[in-house]
């Protein structure tokens, strides 16, 4: 089976760029299931309703977050109420939701997802290795096809979970730092692994926010308030091809569309 990881997507640019390429992508790659990473989906932060609707319209069959789970209230009532969206499972177990789910592909196959967050320069959080285990168990259960969403900021952090989970799971895929890397592999064991799948939102940007802003920050070291950039968009993910037998990956493609 194919399935298609797609990278943070930000503001309304990117959900944009999912009604314009996953439903072609999922004709041409024969794709049989989609999972977004939707925590930038709204203004930049968070994951609200209207953002949450739209990205189930676009073909998009679950979504992942990171540390802007909790930036629009909406994604609570979400949580609770619908079966396909989950926060990092290393989040403190008081709060709302889940850190994995299973979904069904369109051919009816179970495949589990584990979301993580990473603790290097990020926010306290428990121990996404732990956690990892913890949810690989569980998940095993059900199926033997399982992957990762590592929210993570450190490229070591990044690949060591992918190392670490090599064999555990089907694959492991970075995000949060909006920048895709050519690292895309097949582990000895089976696992495939990139380190950071990209950004879904504005070309023209820094990280997806408006370039002045950003730049203006770096001259005078003083607060500035971010502002979601304009203009075209791409679209980053990547394509792990999943042997339904063993779990394990057997290619892994990577996707980069900019808008003309």
């Amino acid at each position: 089976m194919r399935i298609l990881c797609i990278g943070d997507v930000v503001s309304r640019i990117g959900r944009n760029m999912l009604f314009q390429y996953v439903d072609e992508l999922k004709y041409q790659k024969s794709i049989d299931l989609v999972i977004a990473n939707g925590e930038n989906a709204t203004h930049g932060r968070g994951l609200a309703r209207n953002a949450y609707n739209e990205i189930m319209r676009s073909g998009v069959d679950g979504i992942t977050l990171g540390n802007h789970t909790w930036g629009a209230k909406d994604v609570i009532d979400i949580m609770k109420y619908e079966g396909n969206v989950i926060r990092p499972a290393n989040f403190s177990k008081a709060c709302p939701g889940k850190g994995s789910m299973i979904l069904k592909s369109k051919s009816g196959i179970s495949v589990g997802i584990i979301n993580l967050i990473g603790r290097t320069y990020m926010e306290p959080c428990d121990s996404p290795f732990d956690a990892a285990l913890s949810e690989i168990d569980e998940l095993k259960k059900h199926t033997n096809i399982i992957l990762v969403d590592f929210h993570a900021e450190a490229t070591s952090e990044k690949q060591s979970m992918g190392r670490f989970l090599d064999g555990k799971v089907s694959a492991v895929f970075g995000t949060h730092t909006h920048v895709q890397t050519a690292d895309e592999t097949i582990f000895k064991n089976g696992t495939g692994f990139i380190c950071d799948l990209g950004m879904t939102g504005p070309i023209e940007s820094i990280l997806g926010m408006s370039q002045k802003i950003i730049i203006d920050r770096f001259l005078t070291s003083m607060p500035q308030k971010f502002e979601i950039a304009e203009g075209k968009g791409q679209f980053c993910g990547c394509i792990f091809e999943i042997d339904e037998k063993t779990g394990k990956c057997i290619n892994v493609e990577r996707i980069f569309i900019r808008e003309k």
